[in-house]
């Protein structure tokens, strides 16, 4: 199982990828759910680590736009971080309860890179409904969800039903609120991916930091739970 760790901070991504991560979701303000992180840690960041690095889209805790000049600067963010070097990007945005793809593909402009499409996607009135409208745009190739509402058992049943129904080119990526206990799960089941922010920090909240023996831990406990 390839893990995704979330980082905030040039030591969050090394200590990230010295333990095992596959890939950084790199973002600034955790706490409020993660943002754009500022372009000058982007550089340091792809510059320092040899694994992929995805960069958060976002200028507010809100999924829906706040105005329109929003997706322009969020373009000229992805624009510049692409030109830095980032791999791809985290974004998402919805309108009515619905995936609100026109302003994810404004923010994409003409850039190729892939997108994966975050937590908005957990407010969405009819989840397989918004995972046919994500699938349509090749740029997207993964949904970041925490399979929705409640308690664990209900949104790792979720969690499965939404990988069977999504097409081959997207991912379904569990996230949020990931712990030991559901990494196994996901990685017994056959997850190819996790996601995880509080789980690889010391102490395991928003204010902690990345540790290289906490993200070790996960990905050993993931690949012994994969093993038949």
């Amino acid at each position: 199982m390839l893990l995704e760790v979330i980082a905030e901070t040039l030591e969050d991504a090394k200590e990230a990828e010295q333990g095992g991560a596959g890939r950084i979701e790199l973002v600034r303000e955790l706490a409020r759910g993660g943002l754009t992180p500022p372009l000058a840690l982007i550089e340091a960041v792809v510059k320092a680590v040899r694994i992929p690095v995805r960069v958060m889209l976002r200028d507010s805790e809100r999924f829906e736009l706040r105005d329109a000049g929003e997706p322009g600067r969020l373009h000229a963010a992805a624009r510049d971080a692409h030109a830095r070097g980032a791999d791809g990007f985290v974004a998402g945005f919805l309108r009515g309860g619905a995936p609100d793809l026109a302003t994810t593909q404004e923010v994409m402009g003409a850039l190729a890179s892939p997108v994966t499409f975050h937590r908005a996607f957990d407010d969405a009135a009819d989840p397989l409904g918004a995972l046919s409208v994500l699938a349509s745009e090749a740029r997207i190739d993964r949904v970041l969800t925490s399979g929705g509402w409640g308690e664990w058992p209900a949104r790792f049943a979720r969690l499965k039903a939404l990988r069977l129904a999504a097409p081959p080119h997207l991912t379904v990526l569990p996230g949020g609120g990931i712990d030991e206990e559901a990494l196994c799960a996901l990685a017994a089941a056959g997850f190819p991916e996790a996601h995880v922010g509080r789980a690889a920090r010391v102490p395991a909240d928003p204010l902690g930091r990345v540790r290289a023996i906490r993200v070790a831990t996960l990905v050993a406990l993931a690949t012994s739970a994969a093993d038949p």
